[in-house]
C-alpha cells in the first residue's frame, strides 16, 4: 500500500486481529447457522488477506491475490443468486472480495507496486467502492452502538459487529490510498 509505514502496520495489525478473531469463531460448534459460519470464514479471509496485502504489497504476484479473493467472490455471488435467505449478506461479502481483487490488481499494475489513482484510470470504481464501504462502516458503527432495546452493546455480544466495522474501515482505508 502507498502511505506511511506506520499506517500500513497499524492497518495490518487491526485487520489481522479482526481476521484472527473471526477465524477463532469458526471453531464454535457446527450447530450454528450456515450463514454465520460463512460470514466468519469470509471475514477471516478478508482480515488476514488485507493484513498480508498491506505488508507485502506487490511482492506477491497479482494472480495469487486474484485467485485468493476472486474465487470466494464468485462463490458468494453464486450463493446469493441461488438462495434468497442471506442474499444481502452474501452480496456484501462478494463486493468485499471483488474490492480486494480490484485493489490487488491495481496495486500490482501500478509503478513501484503502490496504489496510485492516476496509474489506475478507474477513479469512478474506486469512488463507488469508497462510498459503499464508508456507508457500510457508518451503518455498522451505529448498529454497534445501539441495540434494539436502546442500550449500548457492550461485552462479547458486539464483537461480530465490531469485526464487521473493522473490515469496513480497513477496506475504506485501503481504497482511500489508491
Amino acid at each position: 500500500m502507498h502511505g506511511p509505514v506506520l499506517v500500513n502496520w497499524l492497518l495490518a495489525l487491526l485487520t489481522a486481529g479482526a481476521g484472527a478473531h473471526c477465524l477463532t469463531r469458526l471453531r464454535r460448534p457446527a450447530r450454528l447457522p450456515r450463514l454465520a459460519r460463512e460470514s466468519d470464514a469470509a471475514e477471516a479471509l478478508m482480515g488476514l488477506g488485507m493484513a498480508a496485502m498491506a505488508l507485502t504489497g506487490a511482492a506477491v504476484p497479482a494472480a495469487v491475490w486474484a485467485w485468493l479473493f476472486g474465487l470466494p467472490a464468485a462463490a458468494f455471488l453464486v450463493a446469493a443468486l441461488a438462495a434468497p435467505a442471506g442474499r444481502a449478506h452474501r452480496l456484501h461479502h462478494a463486493v468485499g472480495a471483488l474490492a480486494m481483487t480490484y485493489a490487488a490488481l491495481a496495486m500490482t499494475a501500478s509503478p513501484g507496486g503502490h496504489h496510485h489513482a492516476a496509474a489506475l484510470g478507474t477513479p469512478v470504481l474506486t469512488g463507488a467502492l469508497l462510498l459503499y464501504f464508508g456507508a457500510y462502516s457508518l451503518r455498522t458503527g451505529t448498529r454497534l452502538l445501539r441495540t434494539p432495546s436502546g442500550t449500548l452493546a457492550l461485552g462479547t455480544a458486539g464483537l461480530p459487529q465490531a469485526c464487521r466495522l473493522t473490515m469496513g474501515i480497513g477496506m475504506f482505508a485501503m481504497l482511500l490510498t489508491m
